[in-house]
């Protein structure tokens, strides 16, 4: 299966009075989303469903995204919220293996971690920006695959 990995786009500075879950999307992390969509939209690649992190931003990404790709919307999915580990991204993924293209909205480090361990390469060698988009060919709940494109925020429009 294809996985694509849309990190959220840039929100709210931290210290949100309600705590970092509740950090709403800018202006420039919405027009990332919408941006991302337009690319794999134009490129035919479109995820079959999107799975999202319940943090507000990531959730906003999500919807955005849907929204622009004129998808069914996000499916909000509890272990990608802040902190999730790659060999828990790959079991749950496990669930999803009847579709052929899974997108998943989360966060940094856990999709560069994710990305790393997916490759078996080190630490530290993947740079996930904002609104970045990566996509691994993999079959959970293996832990091998291939990347298949990585695309920064510049190169996609944002």
């Amino acid at each position: 299966m294809e996985i694509i990995l849309l990190r959220h786009g840039k929100a709210e500075d931290h210290g949100h009075p309600l705590g970092d879950a509740a950090r709403a999307l800018v202006e420039k992390g919405r027009v990332q989303s919408r941006a991302a969509a337009r690319l794999l939209m134009a490129a035919d690649l479109l995820p079959e469903i999107v799975l999202t992190s319940p943090l507000t931003r990531a959730r906003q990404t999500a919807d955005e995204f849907c929204t622009q790709a004129s998808m069914p919307g996000p499916v909000v999915q509890h272990w990608l919220a802040c902190g999730v580990d790659p060999e828990t991204i790959a079991a749950e993924l496990g669930a999803f293996t009847d579709f052929k293209r899974v997108a998943i909205v989360g966060h940094e480090p856990d999709f560069s971690t994710f990305v790393q361990w997916s490759l078996g390469a080190l630490g530290g060698t993947i740079d996930f920006k904002k609104g970045a988009i990566a996509c691994l060919q993999l079959t959970p709940p293996s832990r091998h695959g291939t990347l298949r494109y990585l695309a920064p925020p510049r190169l996609i429009g944002n």
